[in-house]
């Protein structure tokens, strides 16, 4: 407690010596660009106090009642409260935060054998993998390579993709959400880590067979695709979280993105290249799309713009952009990315200083249909965010 109070402290003492060299904002009389990056680094020291409970990993901010959601560590969200603290360990240096984030990992392990799940990417590599990346430690590597032959149990040949949820067996004999291509990150690490091309190859087919079937016209993506499990055969394509089965759900986009852009990364297949450069540009063009870059939760929604927003996708395509950036040489991509993170260095986004929760960014959208988790702060809203931060050191 004392550290946090010195800490605290010294960041409010930098704030006021640094006043009279900044730019003032006339109705406040702060210093716009200091006041906004001393209030994120209070962010981070209330995720670094956040104190560890293996049955309470943070998830989102209730603001009705001020309460933590918290989650066990077989929730989807679980794996990215430690990446949270890998991230800001990697963009601050500060030991503190490489300890706390091996704390909050070693929870997740046990999840490297829970077959019940298609989301071991987000919870074991956004945990484990940033851990390795920045450490090297050889047991990181070992849950991983786990965690991924665990994963490819999910995955039938005849479909040729991984099962998404088993919620629903009765009605969606197989069903396949485009958010899976996030997990196919875990599977393409595990054949570079290991040798092994079975991993990959699943990973391939995977992305494929989402390319042949989740993608309209006109790059937007539908958010469901159920399959037969004889022939492979599409029963059907509808929404679990967006408006209605054809609109345009903005994290669905997202994911959409993001997905295809690591997997050009992995295998310089430019049908997967053009498809993130497609959906991008539906994203990026869409008459809907705000002026300060963060979407309505979806395009479609008919109470636009009286509808909610969602930071997490921006945050989502924000960091994608900058790598596809990186591939295309297209300028468009890099100043969106870049526009997000101008827009979310404000005060209409970064969370109070007083707001003793472990989040960064207000104003992200769970699901909508369930009138779960909105408009509030959820923990890969904050992930996306730290990734697009350090990926914008590159660019």
């Amino acid at each position: 407690m004392k550290r946090s109070i010195v800490f605290f402290a010294l960041l409010l003492l930098g704030a006021l010596v640094l006043m009279s060299s900044c730019k003032m904002d006339s109705k406040k009389n702060v210093p716009i660009a200091i006041s906004m990056d001393s209030l994120r680094q209070v962010r981070y020291q209330h995720m670094l106090d956040y104190p560890l409970d293996s049955t309470a990993i943070p998830r989102s901010l209730n603001w009705a009642d001020s309460t933590v959601h918290r989650v066990a560590s077989n929730d989807w969200t679980s794996g990215f409260f430690p990446g949270n603290l890998w991230l800001i360990y990697e963009l601050t240096g500060r030991e503190a935060f490489k300890k706390r984030a091996m704390g909050w990992t070693a929870f997740i392990e046990r999840e490297k054998r829970n077959g019940g799940t298609h989301d071991l990417g987000f919870m074991l590599f956004c945990s484990f993998g940033n851990g390795y990346r920045l450490t090297g430690n050889s047991a990181y590597k070992k849950t991983i390579l786990e965690s991924a032959k665990t994963l490819s149990t999910r995955f039938n040949s005849a479909v040729g993709s991984l099962r998404s949820w088993d919620f629903n067996a009765d009605i969606w004999e197989f069903p396949v959400i485009v958010d899976n291509m996030m997990n196919l990150e875990l599977l393409f690490e595990a054949t570079r880590m290991s040798g092994d091309s079975t991993f990959h190859n699943m990973a391939v087919a995977h992305a494929n067979t989402t390319l042949r079937n989740h993608f309209r016209e006109d790059g937007s993506s539908y958010h469901v695709v159920v399959y037969d499990t004889l022939k492979g055969a599409v029963k059907e394509k509808v929404t679990h979280q967006g408006f209605n089965d054809d609109s345009a759900w903005a994290r669905g986009q997202a994911w959409g993105i993001y997905g295809y852009t690591m997997s050009y990364r992995y295998t310089k297949n430019h049908a997967y290249l053009a498809q993130a450069r497609k959906s991008a540009d539906f994203y990026l063009h869409h008459p809907k799309l705000r002026d300060d870059g963060v979407p309505y939760w979806d395009f479609d929604d008919p109470a636009i713009p009286n509808a909610p927003r969602d930071v997490s996708a921006a945050t989502i395509v924000a960091s994608a952009l900058f790598e596809l950036y990186g591939y295309t040489g297209n300028t468009e991509y890099k100043a969106y990315a870049e526009k997000v993170l101008g827009t979310l260095k404000s005060e209409q986004y970064l969370l109070p200083s007083e707001r003793e929760a472990p989040f960064i960014l207000d104003h992200s959208t769970g699901n909508w249909p369930k009138k779960s988790e909105m408009d509030e702060p959820i923990v890969y809203g904050d992930y996306y965010y730290l990734e697009a931060l350090l990926r914008s050191k590159g660019n």
